[in-house]
This record gives structure tokens, sequence and C-alpha cells, in this order.
């Protein structure tokens, strides 16, 4: 690109202004004063991210952080305890490999990150991108580091046409094109911090944008008519039923299996979920105890790749098989989608 290190320095310069103040973050003050950043929490709070916003990733982070101060106290937790925490992060996979993950860095190499992308992404459950922002954030290594925002602020800089996610091979390519040794990991959070907080996905506000002078997207017109994308396929329903047991102020709950959705979680019992609606003697054939059971309602719940419609049933267990016997107030550390499933239940019981 012409005129790069003119680019860079207005970003940086308007980045040494207005960088974000986050529970992770060394400030760029701070880092020219030569303080670095925790590579555990800047791993923490990427994986911890790539599911959910700032406002709603900070309130864990700073849980986990204060619970568990290193990784080698992470690597010790049960995994219960984990899951248990991260409800409400988005897919328990991410909690799985989160904690697959500090254990290798704690029994393999010594409770001390690797500094390189290489060695990063060797690690469990870390991919291209976590190894990146490590790399850049923790050990300013020059390592391309995008995601959402920088594919934005990439698609509108340089008016990509290509849509998503076709786009992605060409805006990592010219996202690569702009990192240097100068300041790797100030660079990374400029331009997240850029496309999250002026370069927005609707109404970008580029008379505050310090790089609106090389945009080309800018210099068109619309800039927020980019990135162009494909239009997305309908999400599918599913359907299924909860099953709320209840013997005095406990309720029954099961472990999930190890792999799938919401994997090794403690849950309500549940039927398969599946593209046909239950119908009232279906839902009861696929309860996990016979009982007298009876409709409480039904529950929608959105997960990445399918919306699920959740029909909730309840009776009373006192003789009721192998469970695992909860009190009513510890469902609030249920995975969300039962959660709402009983809470909407106790409305009615």
């Amino acid at each position: 690109m012409k005129d790069r290190d003119a680019l860079r320095s207005a970003l940086l310069a308007w980045y040494d202004a207005q960088a974000r103040d986050l529970a992770w973050r060394v400030g760029p003050a701070d880092r020219r004063a030569g303080v670095r950043s925790d590579p555990y929490r800047v791993w923490l709070s990427e994986v911890m991210l790539q599911q959910t916003t700032v406002p709603h990733a900070t309130p864990y982070f700073l849980s986990f952080t204060q619970r568990w101060p290193t990784v080698s106290d992470l690597a010790a937790v049960e995994d219960g305890d984990l899951m248990a925490a991260w409800a409400g992060l988005g897919y328990y996979a991410r909690a799985r490999n989160l904690l697959a993950c500090a254990r290798a860095v704690a029994h393999d190499h010594g409770g001390v990150f690797p500094d390189t992308e290489e060695a990063l992404r060797a690690l469990p459950g870390v991919g291209a991108y976590t190894a990146a922002a490590v790399a850049a954030i923790a050990f300013d290594r020059a390592a391309n580091v995008v995601d959402g925002n920088v594919e934005r602020v990439m698609s509108r800089l340089f008016a990509v046409e290509t849509p998503l996610p076709d786009a992605k091979p060409e805006l990592k390519a010219l996202a690569g094109d702009l990192v240097t040794d100068e300041r790797p990991g100030d660079w990374a959070q400029a331009l997240m911090d850029l496309g999250a907080t002026v370069c927005k996905p609707k109404g970008p506000l580029c008379d505050r944008c310090p790089v609106s002078a090389w945009c080309a997207a800018f210099k068109g017109g619309a800039p927020e008519t980019y990135p162009r994308k494909t239009k997305k396929a309908d999400r599918p329903r599913r359907h299924g039923v909860a099953y709320l047991l209840s013997r005095g102020e406990e309720v029954a709950l099961v472990r999930r299996p190890p792999k799938g959705l919401l994997g090794g979680m403690l849950g309500l019992p549940t039927s398969d979920w599946r593209a046909a609606p239950y119908d009232d003697a279906e839902a009861v054939a696929a309860a996990p105890v016979a009982a007298a059971w009876r409709d409480l309602g039904a529950v929608e719940h959105v997960f990445t790749h399918f919306s699920l419609t959740l029909r909730v049933f309840g009776a009373d267990g006192a003789n009721a098989g192998d469970f695992v016997w909860t009190p009513r107030e510890g469902l609030a550390a249920l995975p969300s989608v039962f959660l709402k499933a009983a809470r909407a239940a106790e409305r009615l019981l």
C-alpha cells in the first residue's frame, strides 16, 4: 500500500490517545514504559471474546482471574467447576479446550506460555487467530491478528468487493501487508479498537476515523455497505423436550456426554433434539422415568447453528432413579438453555 507508514503512524497515534481501558489490557503508555502484557490474561480474554462482547466477557474475566490468577491455578481446577464458571459464555467446547490448554501449559511448559505463533498453535484448542493475538499482544511478535473487526476495517479500507466469507483470505493478506516489527502488539489492538469503536458494522463514524484519508470505501461514499456479504441460509429449527423432575426442594439433573453440544455439563434431562415437534404422547414416552408428567409450556433458545423450541414437562420424582439431585438455588449455574427451561417451568409448578 502506498503511504503505509503514514497510515500506520496515524492509527497508532490515535490508539495512543483513544485506547479502550480493558480489564486484560496493558495500555500503550504503560507498554512504552516497559510493562509487559501477561500472556495468560491475553489468552484468557481472547478465548472468552470469541463468542461474546467486551461488556459481557469482562465480569467473567474478572471472576476467573480472581479465582485462578495464573494458568497453573486454572489447570488445577475440576472440570465441573470450570464448566459452571463458564456458563453463559458460549459453546462449552471452548471451556474444555481452555482447560486442556491450561493443563498443557502447566504440565508441558512449566506454567509459561510459549512465545511464538508456531509453538502457541501446538497447544490444545489454540487456533490461528488466538496464537497470533497472544504472540503479538503478549510477546510483541509481528503477527497478523485478524478478527471480525479487522476484517471490516480491511474491507472498507480497500473497498473489497468479494463477499464474506469468501473474502477472508484476501482480507487477511491485506491486513498482513500492514504488519511490521514496530509495536505489533499495539498495532493489533489499535485495529481492533478502530473496528469496535469507529468503523462500526452499522453507522461507521467516518468523521472520527484517523485513517479515512486512506479509505477507499469512504471515498466511494458508501462505507456502510462493506464488507459485502453472501446471504445467509435460514437457521434450521430443532425441537425437544426438557424434564423438570422435582423432589421437595431438589431438582433432578443429568451429566451430559463429554462430546457434543453442552458436553460434560449438568443439565435437565431431555429428549433427543430433532426436526419435528413432539406431541404430548411422544414427550411422555421420551421422559427419563415413568411419572405423572404435565405440560409446563415451552421456551425458545438460539444456538449459533440452529434454533431450538424446547417443550418443558414437570413431575414429582420422589422415588425416581439415578440423577444428580440439586437444590433449586443451584440451578443458576446451569447452561442458559436449561436455566431458561427451569425458570419457565417453576413459574407454573
